[in-house]
């Protein structure tokens, strides 16, 4: 798999993954399903697949042949990013007004 194939498809499953507390009512897509899961849940959950798309990056970092050494700037960053990918979950599941 090229580099460039492995970092689109990085970027994407952070998408998904950013995503996913929002567009369900289910704990981690296992739980029963609920009228309305609170948002101290749903980060949580997006806290979680934080680290596990960032196990997945550093698998994929792993089969290329180097790790590199992070630092707390690192996950300041890519914290921050995954957050900011969430943006679009948060504003469809509590910003759009829904006619009912």
């Amino acid at each position: 798999m090229s580099l460039s194939l492995q970092i689109a498809l990085l970027v994407l499953l952070a998408f998904l993954a950013a995503n996913l507390p929002f567009a369900n009512q289910r704990l981690l897509l296992l739980g029963p399903a609920r009228a309305t899961k609170p948002l101290i849940w749903r980060l949580a959950e997006l806290v979680l697949l934080y680290f596990v798309v960032g196990a997945f990056g550093l698998a994929l970092e792993n089969h290329s042949g180097q790790i590199a050494p992070q630092g707390w700037e690192f996950y300041a960053i890519t914290g921050t990013m995954f957050v900011t990918l969430a943006f679009p979950g948060f504003v469809f599941r509590y910003l759009m007004h829904r006619k009912h």
